[in-house]
């Protein structure tokens, strides 16, 4: 008996990822609260590999204190409240509905990837508008930021890079001595990718100005994150309901988390029911995004959209509380803090 039971404690040494969970912190622009322009979510796996999913403009730069360590950043789209066209005054300053914000001509993504030296994960349309922006950080003379030199990083990176796929492509990061390695996959995204015009250089605004035009980077994208405990997170990004949430997302890649962008655009107030309950069908679900003061005192008001959509919706579902971590298993249920 003793031999069995120290056999199985040597087993659990060996695997040690497998039996913690992922940590997932939202970060907006009122402690507590789910507010209308938050986006910006932390997720950690159990070895320690930590990415900021969308800067958007919910931190105020890549020395907010409120990151900590971050080795990769993920940019889904190139739209001013996910890029980063603004960035926030303050935490708490503002309004719930209506956060305080001040420019960043450079991109909060940009100013967080180069204040934390990180991996940028994205495809290599929006990689190079990034890798221009973090030029200009940095000032004239700074050796130029580039893709990273394999689809494997182990982190922290000697040098902020970017991970060089485009749709389908897989990008893994590993901690320092640890054994597994967390992997993100870019999927599609039925949104579109029109960068907001204060990103751009002035004679580029004209341009653009003078036939109605817009700027497009490339498709949009999600992301689907294979944590190293077995938690399979689909990150949607702005997006209508498609097929492949059922086919791709679901069937092939398993998800047992989903995180949910809602917002008037996709539609997803509409078809996020179905999108959840028929197609995806996880075991949990976060939702954000949701443009609209959805909380008070930390508790979701009644007369929402966000309430109404919850309670459609069959599995688990949680709020984007900022700054509250909740912990998911490799099963995709929460087991503490929702």
């Amino acid at each position: 008996m003793r031999i069995a039971c120290a056999a199985f404690a040597l087993l659990l040494a060996a695997f040690p990822a497998l039996a913690q969970n992922v940590k997932i912190t939202p970060i907006g622009s009122h402690p507590g609260e789910l507010c209308a322009n938050d986006r910006a979510i932390i997720f950690e796996d159990p070895t320690g590999v930590r990415f900021l999913y969308d800067a958007a403009q919910n931190v105020t730069g890549g020395n907010d204190p409120r990151l900590g360590a971050i080795h990769l950043v993920l940019l889904t789209h190139m739209h001013g409240d996910h890029v980063g066209d603004q960035k926030l005054k303050a935490p708490g300053e503002g309004t719930c509905a209506n956060s305080a914000r001040v420019p960043a001509p450079n991109s909060l993504t940009a100013e967080v990837v180069d204040g934390k030296n990180a991996v940028l994960v994205t495809t290599r349309a929006m990689a190079s508008f990034i890798h221009n922006k973090v030029g200009a950080i940095r000032g004239s003379g700074s050796k130029p930021m580039d893709f990273c030199p394999t689809l494997a990083a182990t982190v922290p990176v000697p040098a902020a890079c970017s991970s060089r796929i485009d749709l389908g492509g897989v990008f893994t990061a590993q901690a320092a001595g640890a054994q597994q390695r967390v992997e993100f996959t870019i999927v599609y995204s039925a949104h579109v990718n029109d960068v907001g015009p204060a990103l751009l250089s002035k004679a580029q605004q004209d341009l653009l100005k003078a036939d109605g035009a817009q700027l497009v980077y490339g498709p949009p994208v999600g992301f689907v994150v294979k944590f190293t405990n077995g938690l399979v997170a689909y990150l949607s990004s702005d997006t209508a309901v498609f097929g492949d949430m059922k086919l791709v997302i679901s069937d092939f890649h398993k998800a047992n988390l989903a995180v949910i962008n809602l917002g008037p655009n996709p539609g997803l107030f509409q078809s996020g029911a179905y999108a959840i309950n028929d197609l995806l069908k996880p075991a949990s679900v976060i939702l954000t995004h949701v443009n609209e003061a959805a909380t008070e005192g930390g508790k979701l008001k009644p007369n929402t959209q966000t309430a109404a959509l919850m309670k459609q919706i069959k599995p688990s579902a949680h709020l984007a509380i900022s700054e509250r971590t909740m912990e998911f298993d490799g099963k995709g249920k929460c087991v503490s803090g929702c």
